[in-house]
């Protein structure tokens, strides 16, 4: 259901993320059989609820959830300068060795490639994982750097001006993905 409102257009509601997430669930558990070596590191802000809830799926789907961290990649932007004259600094939480774990990198949106660039610095200086994937809710072009996601809820062609917004009821409070004109994301 599109809708358009004072804030954009509505391009995925809150039973469309929960359908995508299911099938991207699927696809994992398809892909990576062996839970006790996958664990999922979502990328602060968004991509920690997203990683959270594709874990309690596999758990409902395989009975084993994998294991859940929470990565702050503030530090390791190449726009630092760009985002805020102090940035805010939130904890890494990866409570497990990453080392040999098949790791997916968890976001929201996928769009110059900067913040997965980033998340791959800070996920290791962690340790050596045997493998990482990216997993996007949006993939929504545009990439300035040589980074593609293996599992992709929805690719949404944009132009570079306009912003996808998730916004996520852990965090906003509701639940649904629009496109907004003007603007940047990442």
């Amino acid at each position: 259901m599109n809708g358009r409102g004072s804030d954009g257009v509505q391009i995925m509601s809150a039973s469309e993320i929960h359908r995508t997430l299911v099938r991207l669930a699927h696809e994992i558990v398809e892909k990576r059989p062996e839970l006790d070596r996958l664990a999922f590191v979502g990328i602060r802000r968004r991509g920690v609820p997203l990683a959270t809830r594709l874990a309690g799926k596999i758990q409902e789907i395989e009975g084993q959830a994998p294991r859940v961290g929470i990565l702050d990649i503030q530090l390791y932007r190449d726009d630092l300068s760009l985002v805020a004259r102090q940035p805010v600094v939130n904890a890494t939480e990866i409570p497990f060795p990453v080392t040999d774990l098949d790791v997916v990198l968890v976001d929201d949106v996928l769009f110059t490639g900067r913040t997965a660039r980033a998340a791959l610095n800070a996920l290791f200086d962690h340790g050596r994982p045997a493998r990482v994937e990216l997993l996007v809710l949006v993939d929504r072009g545009h990439r300035e750097l040589p980074i593609e996601a293996q599992y992709v809820g929805r690719r949404i062609p944009t132009s570079r001006d306009e912003l996808v917004e998730v916004r996520l009821r852990e965090i906003d409070g509701e639940e649904r993905v629009l496109r907004l004109p003007g603007g940047a994301g990442s």
